[in-house]
């Protein structure tokens, strides 16, 4: 089981930057690829980012391309999402989450994702 938990988030403003972190309690990290999704007020959870377990492959929404960066340190046990030039459309919470698998079409959707952190709420007001 690993557990997940997120921090990081809270209030900036357009054009701001935060980074989030998420720190697993998995001895195995390392073995698993780690994805950041976002969900706003009445929406469905979507894609933002994912790394696999090496980080030498990452992959990017297009809304967020060019702005975030997924990156990890797997000796640490942590995967973080640096975003910059953030807009009042990134409002939302953001969750990170595990999967043993590889890939785009894997890693870009939830389904195939085992484990979930809480989430953390960012903010970007205008």
């Amino acid at each position: 089981q690993v557990q997940l938990v997120e921090s990081g988030g809270g209030l900036v403003q357009a054009g701001g930057s935060l980074r989030l972190s998420c720190a697993a309690s998995e001895r195995s990290f390392s073995n698993y690829a780690m994805g950041w999704f976002r969900q706003a007020p009445g929406k469905e959870r979507e894609f933002v980012a994912a790394i696999i377990w090496s980080a030498s492959s990452s992959y990017y929404a297009g809304s967020v391309k060019g702005r975030f960066t997924i990156s990890r340190d797997n000796a640490k046990k942590t995967v973080y999402l640096q975003m910059n030039s953030l807009k009042p459309e990134d409002t939302a919470v953001y969750y990170c989450a595990a999967q043993s698998g590889y890939g785009p079409g894997r890693l870009t959707a939830t389904r195939y994702y085992d484990y979930w952190g809480q989430g953390t709420q960012v903010t970007v007001s205008s």
